[in-house]
């Protein structure tokens, strides 16, 4: 049996405070908002209790952010794309602010196990002065677990409306992709990070943003998989390739402690859950 999920999260500011309000339709729901950086800023914690998606499967989440608001969402485990027997397994989520919000998306990553047939499809909306921090990382089978990604594909999808578009797939099968030095040396890790802006960012912000990446990636043991690029007008992208998803994730994870305090003068906080 196929589930199809949704969850629709809206944020907005009530007495100062960025609250969320949320309906659901079947396993996926917000376990938990948190305050840790005190009213203005919610973080909450999505969870799909099935922990994983089989073909058939759909997970939609759509988020919208009112003016002002700042919301964070994350994950507290990785999602799972199993083997399928011939049917897509979706997840899609969109995001979209109003004039002056901020979010910031970060879930843990998505595993890819072998035979899966699967797309992870991510789409921002924003208004001008609206702002994202985001990133997506992917796993292609296990390797640590002798769990090779053998068979299957997987369909990504990265856009800002009408400014920025990432769009590709990789087979399983596809050997001059998967380990030819082109494409992704046998490397099994891909993730990206981004912030994105509903409205031309300033050359001094794109700038800074940019050197501050570069930075942290030149003495980074990822360093010749790695880079930070300006990607048009409204988008400045860190991609990463890894045999792992830790090292990867601890690269973006640095890069974002270091872009919230020089974009949105915010401390690095950490979400609880990471701590966990």
């Amino acid at each position: 049996m196929a589930w199809h999920a949704r969850l629709a999260l809206r944020l907005g500011m009530e007495a100062g405070r960025c609250t969320p309000r949320y309906e659901h339709d079947g396993p996926l729901r917000i376990l938990q908002t948190l305050y840790p950086e005190g009213d203005a800023i919610s973080h909450n914690v999505l969870v799909h209790p099935p922990s994983g998606l089989v073909g058939g499967d759909t997970l939609e989440v759509a988020i919208h952010g009112a003016a002002g608001t700042h919301g964070l969402v994350t994950t507290p485990g990785a999602t799972r794309f199993y083997r399928s027997e011939g049917e897509v397994a979706i997840q899609r989520t969109s995001i979209a602010l109003e004039p002056g919000a901020r979010f910031e998306w970060l879930p843990l990553e998505a595993i890819c196990y072998s035979g899966c047939i699967a797309e992870n499809r991510l789409s921002l909306q924003l208004a001008p002065g609206a702002e994202v921090i985001g990133w997506d990382i992917t796993a292609l089978g296990l390797p640590e677990a002798k769990q090779p990604f053998e068979r299957g594909s997987l369909l990504q999808h990265l856009e800002l409306k009408g400014a920025w578009l990432e769009r590709g797939r990789i087979r399983a099968d596809d050997a001059k992709l998967m380990d030819g030095p082109l494409g992704m040396a046998g490397h099994r890790c891909i993730a990206t990070l981004f912030y994105a802006c509903g409205s031309d960012i300033a050359r001094a912000r794109r700038d800074l943003a940019l050197e501050l990446a570069r930075e942290l990636v030149a003495p980074h043991e990822l360093a010749q998989t790695a880079g930070a690029t300006a990607c048009g007008p409204q988008v400045v992208v860190v991609r990463v390739l890894a045999p792992l998803v830790e090292p990867a994730m601890a690269l973006l994870k640095a890069i974002r402690a270091a872009w919230r305090p020089a974009l949105w003068n915010l401390p690095p906080t950490l979400p609880r859950t990471w701590a966990l």
